[in-house]
């Protein structure tokens, strides 16, 4: 079992950038990896990003591929996604997730544990 918090959104102007932070309790997170998603209104969520056990290999949606980068600190049981050039588009609530699978999916389904969500609003 782990639990997941996600920290660092809130209300930026496009172009600007943001971090966010994924806290885990509970089981190591390197005993899973890690994935970021993100639903924005009316709309069903997505795939952002995602990143191995190890930190070693990290997988993108076209849409923020250049612009995001996810990254993990497992001595501090943290996941990151840095988001740079952020876009109106870019809006949404932006969750973090687990998954005991080895190969990393991009399908929500395929992760075990989520966290609440974290808001990220960017402005025009």
């Amino acid at each position: 079992q782990v639990q997941l918090v996600e920290s660092g959104g809130g209300l930026v102007q496009a172009g600007d950038s943001v971090r966010l932070s994924c806290a885990a309790s509970g089981r190591t997170s390197s005993s899973y990896a890690m994935g970021w998603f993100r639903q924005a209104p009316g709309k069903v969520r997505e795939f952002v990003s995602a990143i191995n056990r190890s930190g070693g290999n990290t997988y993108y949606a076209d849409s923020v591929k250049g612009r995001f980068t996810i990254s993990r600190d497992n001595d501090k049981n943290t996941v990151f996604l840095q988001m740079n050039s952020l876009k109106p588009e870019d809006t949404a609530v932006y969750y973090c997730a687990a998954t005991s699978r080895v190969l990393v999916p991009r399908l929500e389904t395929s992760y075990d544990y989520w966290g609440q969500g974290t808001q990220v609003t960017v402005s025009s």
